[in-house]
Protein backbone atom coordinates (compact mmCIF):
# COMPACT_ATOMS: atom_id res chain seq x y z
CA UNK A 1 0.00 0.00 0.00
CA UNK A 2 1.42 3.41 -0.94
CA UNK A 3 2.07 5.80 1.92
CA UNK A 4 0.13 8.72 0.45
CA UNK A 5 -3.48 8.74 1.62
CA UNK A 6 -6.48 9.76 -0.43
CA UNK A 7 -7.10 13.53 -0.29
CA UNK A 8 -10.43 15.39 -0.61
CA UNK A 9 -11.37 15.61 -4.27
CA UNK A 10 -11.28 19.45 -4.24
CA UNK A 11 -7.66 19.51 -3.08
CA UNK A 12 -4.93 18.29 -5.44
CA UNK A 13 -2.18 16.00 -4.23
CA UNK A 14 1.40 16.82 -5.16
CA UNK A 15 2.93 13.52 -6.23
CA UNK A 16 6.26 12.49 -7.65
CA UNK A 17 6.66 10.32 -10.73
CA UNK A 18 8.18 7.02 -9.60
CA UNK A 19 8.32 5.20 -12.94
CA UNK A 20 7.78 5.93 -16.64
CA UNK A 21 7.12 3.25 -19.23
CA UNK A 22 7.16 3.97 -22.97
CA UNK A 23 4.18 2.26 -24.64
CA UNK A 24 4.79 3.43 -28.22
CA UNK A 25 6.11 6.47 -30.10
CA UNK A 26 3.36 8.74 -28.73
CA UNK A 27 2.23 7.11 -25.47
CA UNK A 28 3.78 6.77 -22.03
CA UNK A 29 2.57 5.31 -18.75
CA UNK A 30 3.33 7.31 -15.60
CA UNK A 31 3.34 5.59 -12.21
CA UNK A 32 3.06 8.03 -9.28
CA UNK A 33 4.03 7.70 -5.63
CA UNK A 34 0.47 7.94 -4.32
CA UNK A 35 -2.80 6.05 -4.24
CA UNK A 36 -6.52 6.77 -4.40
CA UNK A 37 -9.57 4.71 -3.58
CA UNK A 38 -11.21 4.55 -6.99
CA UNK A 39 -13.36 2.41 -9.24
CA UNK A 40 -12.12 1.47 -12.71
CA UNK A 41 -13.45 4.02 -15.17
CA UNK A 42 -13.08 6.99 -12.84
CA UNK A 43 -10.63 9.76 -13.74
CA UNK A 44 -8.38 12.34 -12.15
CA UNK A 45 -7.59 15.95 -13.07
CA UNK A 46 -3.84 16.50 -13.48
CA UNK A 47 -2.18 19.93 -13.24
CA UNK A 48 1.23 21.30 -14.15
CA UNK A 49 2.36 24.87 -13.31
CA UNK A 50 1.51 27.30 -16.09
CA UNK A 51 -1.00 24.95 -17.75
CA UNK A 52 -4.70 24.15 -17.32
CA UNK A 53 -5.46 20.87 -15.59
CA UNK A 54 -6.58 17.98 -17.79
CA UNK A 55 -8.56 14.77 -17.16
CA UNK A 56 -6.99 11.32 -17.45
CA UNK A 57 -8.53 7.91 -16.83
CA UNK A 58 -6.91 5.77 -14.18
CA UNK A 59 -5.01 2.75 -15.48
CA UNK A 60 -4.41 1.89 -11.82
CA UNK A 61 -5.22 3.35 -8.41
CA UNK A 62 -2.59 1.92 -6.07
CA UNK A 63 -0.23 3.29 -7.16
CA UNK A 64 -1.90 5.95 -9.32
CA UNK A 65 -1.12 5.01 -12.92
CA UNK A 66 -1.85 7.15 -15.98
CA UNK A 67 -1.37 6.15 -19.62
CA UNK A 68 -1.07 9.35 -21.66
CA UNK A 69 -0.74 10.01 -25.40
CA UNK A 70 1.08 13.18 -26.45
CA UNK A 71 -1.70 14.83 -28.45
CA UNK A 72 -1.80 18.41 -27.11
CA UNK A 73 0.20 21.04 -25.20
CA UNK A 74 -0.49 19.55 -21.77
CA UNK A 75 0.21 15.94 -22.65
CA UNK A 76 3.34 16.92 -24.58
CA UNK A 77 4.56 18.82 -21.50
CA UNK A 78 3.79 15.76 -19.40
CA UNK A 79 5.88 13.63 -21.74
CA UNK A 80 8.89 15.88 -21.05
CA UNK A 81 8.86 15.04 -17.34
CA UNK A 82 11.24 12.54 -15.77
CA UNK A 83 11.22 10.21 -12.79
CA UNK A 84 11.25 12.31 -9.63
CA UNK A 85 9.35 15.24 -11.16
CA UNK A 86 6.10 16.47 -9.60
CA UNK A 87 2.48 16.26 -10.77
CA UNK A 88 -0.61 17.65 -9.05
CA UNK A 89 -3.56 15.24 -9.06
CA UNK A 90 -7.18 15.86 -8.04
CA UNK A 91 -9.68 13.03 -7.76
CA UNK A 92 -10.93 10.41 -8.27
CA UNK A 93 -13.89 11.90 -10.09
CA UNK A 94 -16.94 10.67 -11.98
CA UNK A 95 -18.68 7.31 -12.05
CA UNK A 96 -16.80 4.15 -12.91
CA UNK A 97 -17.73 0.64 -13.99
CA UNK A 98 -20.05 -1.25 -11.66
CA UNK A 99 -18.81 -4.75 -10.86
CA UNK A 100 -21.46 -6.59 -8.85
CA UNK A 101 -20.43 -9.73 -6.97
CA UNK A 102 -19.70 -12.56 -9.40
CA UNK A 103 -20.43 -16.25 -9.28
CA UNK A 104 -17.19 -18.26 -9.69
CA UNK A 105 -15.80 -17.70 -13.21
CA UNK A 106 -18.81 -15.63 -14.27
CA UNK A 107 -17.88 -14.12 -17.67
CA UNK A 108 -17.39 -10.45 -18.45
CA UNK A 109 -16.25 -8.98 -21.77
CA UNK A 110 -14.07 -5.85 -22.01
CA UNK A 111 -13.72 -3.92 -25.30
CA UNK A 112 -11.12 -1.19 -25.68
CA UNK A 113 -10.30 0.94 -28.70
CA UNK A 114 -7.24 3.18 -28.91
CA UNK A 115 -6.51 4.99 -25.66
CA UNK A 116 -9.70 3.54 -24.15
CA UNK A 117 -7.67 0.45 -23.26
CA UNK A 118 -6.10 2.16 -20.21
CA UNK A 119 -9.07 2.11 -17.78
CA UNK A 120 -9.93 -1.43 -18.93
CA UNK A 121 -6.60 -2.73 -17.64
CA UNK A 122 -7.59 -1.43 -14.20
CA UNK A 123 -11.02 -3.02 -14.68
CA UNK A 124 -9.57 -6.37 -15.80
CA UNK A 125 -7.43 -6.62 -12.67
CA UNK A 126 -10.35 -5.69 -10.43
CA UNK A 127 -12.66 -8.18 -12.20
CA UNK A 128 -10.14 -11.02 -11.89
CA UNK A 129 -9.76 -10.27 -8.19
CA UNK A 130 -13.55 -10.47 -7.91
CA UNK A 131 -13.69 -13.98 -9.40
CA UNK A 132 -14.79 -13.10 -12.94
CA UNK A 133 -13.68 -14.91 -16.10
CA UNK A 134 -12.40 -11.98 -18.16
CA UNK A 135 -12.38 -11.79 -21.95
CA UNK A 136 -10.97 -8.70 -23.64
CA UNK A 137 -10.79 -7.23 -27.13
CA UNK A 138 -8.13 -4.56 -27.76
CA UNK A 139 -7.93 -2.69 -31.03
CA UNK A 140 -6.08 0.11 -32.79
CA UNK A 141 -5.29 1.34 -36.29
CA UNK A 142 -2.07 -0.67 -36.57
CA UNK A 143 0.32 -2.76 -34.47
CA UNK A 144 2.45 0.22 -33.28
CA UNK A 145 -0.71 1.96 -32.02
CA UNK A 146 -1.72 -0.88 -29.71
CA UNK A 147 -1.06 -0.15 -26.03
CA UNK A 148 -0.87 -2.22 -22.85
CA UNK A 149 -1.02 -5.53 -24.71
CA UNK A 150 1.87 -6.95 -22.66
CA UNK A 151 0.04 -6.12 -19.45
CA UNK A 152 -3.12 -7.85 -20.67
CA UNK A 153 -1.16 -10.86 -21.92
CA UNK A 154 0.35 -11.21 -18.44
CA UNK A 155 -3.13 -11.55 -16.95
CA UNK A 156 -5.33 -14.64 -16.89
CA UNK A 157 -7.69 -13.33 -19.58
CA UNK A 158 -8.93 -14.50 -22.97
CA UNK A 159 -7.53 -11.85 -25.31
CA UNK A 160 -8.33 -10.84 -28.90
CA UNK A 161 -6.28 -8.20 -30.74
CA UNK A 162 -7.52 -6.29 -33.78
CA UNK A 163 -5.87 -3.79 -36.10
CA UNK A 164 -7.57 -1.91 -38.89
CA UNK A 165 -4.70 -2.62 -41.30
CA UNK A 166 -4.30 -6.27 -40.27
CA UNK A 167 -0.72 -5.78 -39.06
CA UNK A 168 -1.46 -7.77 -35.88
CA UNK A 169 -4.37 -9.95 -34.80
CA UNK A 170 -7.68 -9.88 -36.62
CA UNK A 171 -8.00 -7.32 -39.39
CA UNK A 172 -10.75 -4.79 -38.75
CA UNK A 173 -12.19 -2.84 -35.85
CA UNK A 174 -12.72 -4.13 -32.33
CA UNK A 175 -16.43 -4.44 -33.04
CA UNK A 176 -15.66 -6.95 -35.79
CA UNK A 177 -14.37 -9.35 -33.11
CA UNK A 178 -17.34 -9.05 -30.73
CA UNK A 179 -19.33 -11.93 -32.22
CA UNK A 180 -16.27 -14.21 -32.11
CA UNK A 181 -15.49 -13.28 -28.52
CA UNK A 182 -19.09 -13.82 -27.43
CA UNK A 183 -19.19 -17.22 -29.19
CA UNK A 184 -16.02 -18.34 -27.39
CA UNK A 185 -16.96 -16.89 -23.99
CA UNK A 186 -18.10 -19.60 -21.55
CA UNK A 187 -21.68 -18.42 -21.02
CA UNK A 188 -23.48 -15.13 -21.49
CA UNK A 189 -21.41 -12.24 -20.11
CA UNK A 190 -22.59 -10.55 -16.95
CA UNK A 191 -21.83 -7.34 -18.81
CA UNK A 192 -19.92 -5.90 -21.72
CA UNK A 193 -17.73 -2.99 -20.61
CA UNK A 194 -16.34 -0.76 -23.37
CA UNK A 195 -14.21 2.35 -23.62
CA UNK A 196 -13.14 4.15 -26.78
CA UNK A 197 -14.28 6.45 -29.57
CA UNK A 198 -17.95 7.38 -29.87
CA UNK A 199 -18.54 5.35 -33.03
CA UNK A 200 -17.14 2.24 -31.38
CA UNK A 201 -19.30 2.72 -28.29
CA UNK A 202 -22.47 3.14 -30.36
CA UNK A 203 -21.69 -0.05 -32.31
CA UNK A 204 -21.05 -1.97 -29.08
CA UNK A 205 -24.28 -0.63 -27.55
CA UNK A 206 -26.29 -1.71 -30.61
CA UNK A 207 -24.73 -5.18 -30.59
CA UNK A 208 -25.43 -5.66 -26.89
CA UNK A 209 -29.02 -4.46 -27.31
CA UNK A 210 -29.55 -7.07 -30.02
CA UNK A 211 -28.03 -9.80 -27.83
CA UNK A 212 -29.82 -8.56 -24.66
CA UNK A 213 -26.52 -8.20 -22.80
CA UNK A 214 -26.06 -5.43 -20.20
CA UNK A 215 -23.56 -2.83 -21.37
CA UNK A 216 -21.44 -0.21 -19.64
CA UNK A 217 -19.93 2.48 -21.86
CA UNK A 218 -16.88 4.53 -20.86
CA UNK A 219 -17.40 7.83 -22.66
CA UNK A 220 -14.68 10.16 -23.91
CA UNK A 221 -15.41 13.90 -23.87
CA UNK A 222 -13.64 17.22 -23.46
CA UNK A 223 -13.70 18.17 -19.77
CA UNK A 224 -12.61 21.40 -18.10
CA UNK A 225 -13.76 21.48 -14.48
CA UNK A 226 -14.32 17.76 -13.84
CA UNK A 227 -17.12 18.39 -11.30
CA UNK A 228 -20.17 19.31 -13.41
CA UNK A 229 -19.97 23.11 -13.25
CA UNK A 230 -18.87 24.25 -16.70
CA UNK A 231 -21.04 22.00 -18.88
CA UNK A 232 -18.29 21.54 -21.49
CA UNK A 233 -18.58 17.75 -21.42
CA UNK A 234 -22.32 17.44 -22.06
CA UNK A 235 -23.19 14.32 -24.01
CA UNK A 236 -26.65 13.36 -25.15
CA UNK A 237 -29.81 15.03 -23.83
CA UNK A 238 -28.61 16.55 -20.56
CA UNK A 239 -25.90 14.15 -19.39
CA UNK A 240 -22.55 15.47 -18.14
CA UNK A 241 -19.71 13.06 -18.79
CA UNK A 242 -17.69 14.18 -15.77
CA UNK A 243 -20.56 13.94 -13.30
CA UNK A 244 -23.05 11.36 -14.62
CA UNK A 245 -20.28 9.34 -16.31
CA UNK A 246 -17.75 8.79 -17.73
CA UNK A 247 -19.27 5.31 -17.50
CA UNK A 248 -22.94 4.99 -18.48
CA UNK A 249 -24.89 1.71 -18.17
CA UNK A 250 -26.88 2.77 -21.26
CA UNK A 251 -26.45 4.82 -24.41
CA UNK A 252 -26.54 8.46 -23.22
CA UNK A 253 -27.16 9.73 -26.77
CA UNK A 254 -30.53 7.98 -26.84
CA UNK A 255 -31.57 8.17 -23.19
CA UNK A 256 -32.88 11.17 -21.30
CA UNK A 257 -31.99 11.77 -17.63
CA UNK A 258 -35.73 11.71 -16.99
CA UNK A 259 -35.82 8.08 -18.14
CA UNK A 260 -33.16 6.84 -15.72
CA UNK A 261 -33.48 7.09 -11.92
CA UNK A 262 -30.63 9.22 -10.60
CA UNK A 263 -28.91 7.78 -7.56
CA UNK A 264 -26.27 10.47 -6.96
Amino acid sequence: MSENLTQPINLPQALRISRIQVENSSTKTFVLDGAVEAAPGQFVMVWLPGLEDKPFSLAGADPITLTVAAVGPFSRALHQLKVGDWLWVRGPLGRGYDLPPAAPNEPILLIGGGYGVAPLLFLARRALAGGYHVSAIIGARSEPDLILTREFEALDVSLWLTTEDGSLGQKGRVTDAVSLALAETPGKPKAVCACGPTGMLLAVAAHCAAENIPVQLGWEAHMRCGIGLCGSCEVGPGWLTCLDGPVFPFNPLKTSPLDVPYSG
